[in-house]
């Protein structure tokens, strides 16, 4: 890895990449291994969303209080019990970032030094007349690759620009865990922090528009809006947000549900109501590159944007707002672009998972998403109390829903909610990439007091009652 000092006229470059988090080190790798000279722009933390502010702390600390709620959780067997408590909130925040510190550096800083052909700089990047400014230097190159990723947004409620409030990164470095918390948003980051602060002994309310992780099969939904609220967690779905205002009493959000007005009072107010693409200042439009209604950069399959030979991936982009799909999507952009390659996005069997407990986890389509791409539908429901595992662990919390096209019984999706769903889904994943049918699937071998053993009852429930089946006999 060379600096950007040591290229007198900055450029000979194949490709410039502009950002360096997940997708943009993966861009660059994947040209450098082609044998292309890349510049690598970074502006703000190396290594982006997903190390330093997202997946690695968010994960630590949701481990952390689950490890917690683990020692209540013990008294479900009889003759056991445990206590859990937080006897050092700093140091678990300190914990928290030395891990951080430890991967950013391990996996980004460390490997620029490897790659010969990628050139480091730091600074904000905007698109001009022949090519890309970054401080006092014009950048060129034949390709370009936007990977400036995303940050949290507030919802335009009123009163909320007068109101102190935590977003996924302030939260998580807050000096002292809070009495009590809000939690405005009731998406994956929502629903995850929200769990994980109520089981660090936080008293936690969450409000939603509509309900709990909307994107997820109905019945998913209401399982662990169920599961929220046994661990305490006070549930306001399908709610309107009207105003808000903090005063000595805390942070107050007036809502309406029902037609009737509700004020929410906590100490402290997490807004994860969505995130916003880091597309500001960099002069997109006056380059011709499309942003659609959220700011996103819009890509086709083969990544590029409407400015031909300039390309995007990651959460600054229209696709999927996953670290790894973002990775995937920067190496099909780099070989696309440097390569001359034709490499298409494919999501249609992209696994995904919220870290709640229980987990949620799914793939392929949903049942109102195969009905409307035109598929005679059949689905196939089951608790987990039918699943052995589940039983022997005594916490039945959960289901298994598969959907399948009714007339040529291939498997179309499926969703888990599940205290092990996350190490599931990838069965299904696999039963979709092949074509399987659910008769396949059902009579696939699978070992015997598993999770991942709900996915042949499931597909075995298409056509009979599992519950009078004995152990094993399936």
């Amino acid at each position: 890895m060379k600096d950007g000092s040591d290229t007198p006229k900055n450029g000979g470059y194949d490709l410039i990449v502009i950002g360096a988090g997940s997708a943009g080190f993966s861009a660059a790798i994947t040209a450098a291994d082609l044998g292309k000279r890349v510049a690598l722009v970074g502006h703000g933390t190396i290594g982006g969303t997903c190390v330093n502010v997202g997946c690695v702390p968010s994960k630590f600390m949701i481990r952390a209080a689950e490890t917690q709620h683990g020692a209540a959780a013990a008294s479900r067997f009889p003759g056991l019990g445990a206590e859990g408590r937080v006897t050092d909130w700093p140091a678990l925040v300190q914990a928290k970032r030395d891990l951080v510190g430890t991967l950013r550096q391990k996996k980004y800083a460390d490997l620029l030094p490897e790659y010969e052909s990628v050139t480091y700089m730091q600074g904000a990047a905007r698109f001009e007349d022949g090519g890309i400014r970054v401080s006092d230097a014009l950048l060129t190159a034949p390709r370009i690759l936007i990977a400036t990723g995303g940050r949290p947004s507030i919802a335009p409620i009123p009163g909320i620009e007068a109101v102190e409030t935590l977003d996924s990164t302030s939260l998580l470095e807050m000096d002292a865990l809070p009495e009590s918390l809000t939690v405005l948003g009731g998406g994956y980051i929502g629903a995850e922090l929200a769990q994980a602060m109520a089981r660090l002994g936080v008293k936690v309310s969450v409000i939603c528009r509509s309900r709990l992780l909307p994107q997820v099969e109905p019945e998913v939904s209401a399982a662990l809006t169920d599961a929220f609220a046994a661990e305490g967690i006070e549930m306001y779905c399908g709610i309107t947000y009207d105003a808000c205002r903090q005063d000595a009493a805390g942070v107050t959000v007036c809502v309406e549900k029902d037609g009737k007005p509700l004020e929410i009072t906590s100490e402290k107010l997490f807004v994860a109501t969505g995130r916003r693409p880091n597309t500001d200042g960099m002069g997109l439009a006056e380059a011709g590159i499309e942003t659609n209604a959220q700011g996103a950069i819009v890509v086709g399959d083969d990544m590029q944007t409407s400015r031909p030979g300039t390309y995007a991936a990651g959460d600054v982009s229209d696709r999927d707002q996953f670290v790894y799909m973002a990775a995937y999507g920067a190496k099909i952009a780099a070989k696309n672009a440097v390569a001359g390659e034709a490499n298409r996005y494919d999501n249609a069997t992209m696994p995904w998972v919220v870290f709640t407990d229980p987990q949620v986890a799914g793939v392929g389509l949903s049942e109102a998403q195969a009905r409307d791409a035109g598929h005679e539908v059949k689905t196939s429901v089951i608790g987990l109390d039918n699943v052995p595992r589940a039983l022997a662990a005594l916490d039945t919390r959960g289901l298994i829903k598969l959907v399948a096209d009714a007339k040529t019984d291939r498997l179309l999706g499926g969703q888990i909610i599940a205290p092990e769903g996350s190490d599931s889904i990838q069965t299904l994943a696999l039963a979709l990439k092949f074509g399987m049918t659910a008769k396949a699937l059902g009579e696939t071998i699978f070992p015997y007091l598993t999770t991942v053993e709900g996915l042949k009852l499931a597909a075995q429930t298409f056509d009979m009652d599992v519950a009078k089946l004995s152990c094993c006999a399936g």
